[in-house]
């Protein structure tokens, strides 16, 4: 099913302005369109529509240690949390975390460049507070993290 992203700020993260009242349309893993909200309701009318606070971003690449967590699965979900569906990985990395990160779709990559929100991109996404909190996050186009 296609879904609407949409919030106060989308920042693309391609050096575009921010756009007031955007959106991202988002089919399967992949971004369909990024736009004024309006503009997208009407080329997409049949779409679910998730409203976030603040400002739309692509999500982060984490370039630190992972979170230390009771387990890898959980791991995952605190880099999530974080807004972030790559790990820049440097050096070797547990198996078992390595595991975990395929099997929740996180990116292990080798530069901390974040993939901007362009259509065909692969749909990673956050949602953010004024104050940079992490509200959601959108990983390979599914929500795997939500702050209650």
């Amino acid at each position: 099913m296609l879904t609407l992203h949409t919030a106060p700020l989308v920042d693309a993260g391609d050096g575009t302005p921010v756009l007031t009242g955007g959106a991202v349309a988002v089919s399967g893993d992949r971004i369909e369109a990024v736009g004024p909200l309006a503009a997208l309701r009407a080329t997409y009318p049949g779409a679910r529509v998730r409203e976030w606070p603040g400002r739309l971003a692509p999500a982060r690449v984490h370039t630190g240690p992972p979170p230390a967590a009771p387990s890898p699965r959980e791991t995952v979900h605190a880099l999530f949390a974080r807004g972030a569906t790559a790990l820049l990985v440097a050096a070797p990395l547990d198996p078992a975390l390595r595991e975990a990160a395929v099997r929740g779709s996180l990116r292990l990559v080798t530069g901390p460049t974040p993939t901007p929100l362009t259509e065909g991109a692969r749909a990673d996404l956050r949602a953010t507070t004024d104050d940079g909190e992490c509200v959601a996050t959108v990983c390979a186009g599914r929500l795997v993290y939500r702050r209650r």
